[in-house]
């Protein structure tokens, strides 16, 4: 029996999932949880063979999730199952040990086959997104990643500073690198380059 921990912060989406897997021969669904901090109490609760997660969620999203994983030597493998559709998210999924990268309106069936693959230790990437992925390299660091996530959602940079325990100085260093990087004229549509590539 393949024990499934699955991530979902939308409750309908979850119960839709759990319903599904629970009807394939083979799978079981363990724990579930509507956020990342919740998701991973459940990973040390079950210690499952395969933890299914979006990348979107509060708490922690499913690419810290699975760099998380990572940092611990867990044996879970990370399967995502996600709407973005992005080549920049696929890349950092993979750097993080992530196995498994598939869209949400795939089929059903292909998703129990996938779990399946990368269960008997093989990885299932979403082809198209596959060759996407190496088109288009992502040019921040993860300190510019995190300083740019926190301006694009309102936080000014004395905030910033306070979160990340920087100075107001290196902070707007961060985003002037940033900004320059990407090419934008400004934090906010660099902020919204950087999440339509996937790099945030």
């Amino acid at each position: 029996m393949i024990r499934i921990v699955l991530a979902e912060d939308q409750a309908m989406l979850r119960s839709a999932l759990e319903a599904l897997l629970g009807l394939e021969p083979g799978l079981e669904v363990v724990g579930a949880a509507g956020d990342g901090e919740t998701a991973w109490r459940e990973l040390q609760r079950h210690a499952p063979d395969l933890l299914v997660t979006d990348i979107e969620m509060p708490g922690l999203t499913g690419l810290e999730l699975a760099a998380r994983i990572q940092r611990h030597g867990l044996a879970t493998k990370v399967v995502i199952v996600t709407t973005f559709a992005r080549a920049g998210y696929l890349r950092r999924a993979l750097d993080a040990g992530v196995h498994g990268y598939l869209l949400k309106d795939a089929p059903a069936g292909e998703l129990a086959d996938a779990l399946r693959r990368v269960h008997a230790g093989g990885r299932a990437i979403d082809p198209q997104l596959a060759l996407e992925a190496w088109s288009e390299a992502d040019p921040l660091t993860d300190r510019e990643r995190q300083v740019l996530r926190l301006a694009g959602e309102g936080h000014a940079a004395n905030d910033i500073a306070g979160r990340l325990n920087l100075s107001h100085g290196t902070v707007r260093n961060y985003l002037s690198e940033a900004i320059g990087k990407l090419g934008a004229g400004n934090r906010i549509e660099a902020y919204r380059l950087a999440r339509q590539k996937g790099w945030l």
